[in-house]
């Protein structure tokens, strides 16, 4: 487990914010919106890898810039991680059923995709046991260029690790489009924090 803060709720700016959605029957939202990979995927298909890993570490690297995204509540607290690391649905060629697979969040892009591709293929189980509180949960839904997703509901409220999908890319005029979703609890995330990992990752996917 990473390394995590307790949080005084009671010397927390963000205290009764997160009262307010803790209860209620779906503290999760979800926000759906386009990235323009146009840059990202050329490199990435200039460098060999995988398009998929390198945009797990791509959104898992953002997200851990954005502090709202690493506060998770742990044994009835609320805790702020200093790192979050991976976990990701994974298919190997030719399966039609899914690995769940949790690799730690270390090192530079090629170096991550060359680690989480072999213990991806390497890994027998589809399941590993149940996830920490402190990954990013990844899935990639590369046939569908969607408008919207939802996710299923195990009705703990408390669960609060963010997911992140997105679908099939399409090419408009000359650019490459994406549809990107996160699902977060309102109890640590609002719209503006999902509008800094936008930003954050559109300026990542620019630029690498």
């Amino acid at each position: 487990m990473n390394a995590y803060k307790v949080i005084d709720e009671k010397n927390w700016d963000r205290a009764v914010h997160c009262a307010a959605f803790r209860d209620c029957a779906e503290p999760m939202f979800c926000v759906t919106f386009e990235l323009d990979v146009t840059n990202f995927l050329r490199r990435v298909r200039e460098e060999k890898l995988s398009f998929t890993l390198a945009t797990v570490y791509a959104a898992a690297t953002c997200a851990n810039a954005v502090e709202a995204f690493r506060y998770r509540f742990l044994d009835g607290q609320v805790v702020l991680y200093e790192k979050i690391d991976t976990s990701f649905t994974w298919l190997g060629e030719g399966a039609e059923l899914f690995k769940v697979v949790n690799v730690p969040l270390e090192g530079t892009m090629s170096e991550f995709v060359s680690r989480a591709a072999q213990q991806a293929n390497e890994q027998k189980e589809y399941f590993t046991g149940r996830s920490a509180s402190d990954v990013f949960l990844f899935s990639a839904l590369p046939w569908i260029p969607y408008t919207h997703i939802s996710h299923t509901n195990a009705g703990k409220r408390d669960n609060a690790a963010p997911l992140f999908d997105w679908g099939k890319y399409t090419e408009r005029s000359g650019k490459v489009a994406m549809p990107f979703s996160v699902q977060a609890h309102h109890s640590f995330v609002d719209g503006l924090h999902v509008g800094k990992l936008y930003d954050a990752l559109q300026k990542y996917l620019n630029e690498f």
